[in-house]
C-alpha cells in the first residue's frame, strides 16, 4: 500500500504551477508598457493584416487582437502613407505597437518619432541600415523605443547565403549577432532578437545557438508556418521544444489565418506549458467505439456555452465508463456519460444524474455557480484543450 501513487489534485494546477525548466536569464527591455525578458511573463504577439494607412480599420483589428489577449501588435510600414498613419495608431492602440520596417531606413526614424513602442528591422534587406545604426540607436534611446532585430531565412543577407550556401542555423545566428554588435558598439542594448525559419528543426537549433551566444531577450517564431492546421502544429512543436528549455521571451504564431487565431494558438501553447495562468479548460475524450453519447457535440456545446469565462475552471466532458468517471472526478466539474444519461461531478463528488438532453444545460449551470465562488485570473484567455 505504501507504493501507491499519489492522487492527482482536483482541478487546475496549483499556483505557482510547475514548469519544465526555469527561464533562461536575459537582460530586460521594455516594449511600451510590456516588459520583455526573463523577469517578465512571456508575451504573445501578432501582426495586423490591414493596410496600415487605413487607420480606422487597423485600429479595429488591433482592438480585436487586444480582446483576444494579444500583448503586442506589429504593423507593416512599407510606404510613406503607412508611416504617416503611425502616430494616430500608436496613440490610440491599447497595446504597444511595433512598426515593421524593411528596405527604407527613413521609416525607422519616422516610427520612432511617431511614438511606436518598438521598431522591427531586418538586417538582411536594409543594405544602408548598418551605416545608420549610430543615429538610429541615438533616436531610439532618446524616445525610449526598443528594437527587434528580426532575421528571416527568406531574406538573409546575400553575403551569408554565399558563405553558408543556404539559411542554416549558423547563418541566421551570425546575421543576428553581427547586427546586435553594431547596436552594442553604440551603447544601445534595448533590443530583442528573432531568427526565424519555416523549418522547425532549423529554427529550434538557431535559437539554441543564439541563446548560448548572449543574454538577449528572444522573440520566437516559425516564419511562414502555413495554413492554420499545419502552422499550429509546426509552431507548437518548435515553441514547445524551446520553451520547455526556458528559451523564449515573446512569441508570434505565424498562420495563414486571421490574426486573432494566431493569438489564441499562442496563448494556448503558453497555458499548456504552465507559462501563462489558465482560465477555462475543457478536457474531453476523443470518442471511440465505447462512447454511448455524442461527445463531439457535447464538448462543442459546453465550450460555446462557457466562452469568455474568467476563472480557472477545468471541465471534463467524457463519453464512456472506462476513463470517464476518473477524469470527471479529478476535474472541478465533469460529466461521465453513458446509456443516454450523465453523472455530474463537482469537486470529485457525484451530485446528480441527468438525461443526455440535460447534460449541457446542467454543466453550464454548475460552471456558472462555481465561477461565482472563484476569483478571475488576470493575463490569460480561455483555454480549450481536447485530449
Amino acid at each position: 500500500m505504501d507504493n501507491l501513487p499519489t492522487m492527482t489534485s482536483l482541478g487546475m494546477p496549483e499556483l505557482p504551477a510547475p514548469v519544465l525548466a526555469p527561464r533562461r536569464q536575459t537582460r530586460q527591455i521594455q516594449v511600451g508598457k510590456v516588459g520583455v525578458g526573463s523577469d517578465h511573463p512571456i508575451s504573445v504577439q501578432s501582426m495586423t493584416t490591414t493596410l496600415t494607412s487605413d487607420v480606422n480599420t487597423t485600429l479595429q483589428q488591433i482592438a480585436e487582437l487586444t480582446a483576444a489577449g494579444c500583448d503586442i501588435v506589429r504593423v507593416a510600414c512599407p510606404s510613406q502613407d503607412d508611416a504617416d498613419a503611425l502616430p494616430e495608431i500608436a496613440k490610440h492602440s491599447q497595446i504597444p505597437v511595433i512598426a515593421d520596417i524593411h528596405f527604407q531606413p527613413k521609416y525607422v526614424f519616422a516610427a520612432i518619432e511617431a511614438g511606436c513602442a518598438a521598431v522591427r528591422v531586418n538586417p538582411g534587406n536594409i543594405r544602408a541600415f548598418d551605416d545608420q545604426v549610430k543615429e538610429i540607436a541615438a533616436a531610439a534611446k532618446d524616445h525610449g523605443t526598443s528594437i527587434r532585430i528580426g532575421v528571416n531565412a527568406g531574406s538573409l543577407d546575400k553575403r551569408l547565403l554565399e558563405k553558408y550556401g543556404k539559411a542554416t542555423p549558423e547563418a541566421l545566428v551570425e546575421s543576428a549577432i553581427w547586427e546586435a554588435g553594431l547596436f552594442e558598439e553604440h551603447g544601445f542594448r534595448d533590443f530583442k532578437i528573432s531568427v526565424k525559419h519555416n523549418d522547425p528543426v532549423v529554427m529550434v537549433r538557431a535559437y539554441e545557438l543564439l541563446a548560448e551566444a548572449g543574454d538577449w531577450p528572444l522573440h520566437l517564431g516559425v516564419t511562414e508556418a502555413g495554413p492554420a492546421f499545419q502552422g499550429t502544429i509546426k509552431s507548437a512543436t518548435a515553441f514547445g521544444a524551446l520553451l520547455s528549455k526556458g528559451i523564449g521571451d515573446t512569441i508570434r504564431v505565424s498562420l495563414s489565418a486571421p490574426p486573432v487565431e494566431e493569438v489564441k494558438v499562442g496563448i494556448q501553447i503558453l497555458q499548456s506549458l504552465n507559462l501563462r495562468p489558465r482560465k477555462l479548460e475543457i478536457v474531453s475524450c476523443p470518442s471511440c467505439g465505447r462512447a454511448q453519447v455524442d461527445v463531439y457535440t457535447l464538448a462543442e456545446q459546453v465550450t460555446a456555452g462557457l466562452e469568455g469565462m474568467e476563472v480557472p475552471l477545468r471541465v471534463a466532458v467524457m463519453g464512456c465508463v472506462v476513463n470517464g468517471p476518473g477524469e470527471a472526478r479529478e476535474a472541478d466539474l465533469g460529466v461521465a456519460s453513458g446509456n443516454g444519461k450523465g453523472q455530474i461531478f463537482v469537486r470529485g463528488e457525484v451530485i446528480k444524474t441527468v438525461p443526455e438532453s440535460k447534460i449541457v444545460e446542467t454543466l453550464i449551470e454548475e460552471a456558472l455557480r462555481l465561477a461565482e465562488e472563484m476569483e478571475p485570473v488576470e493575463g490569460a484567455s480561455a483555454e480549450v484543450s481536447v485530449s
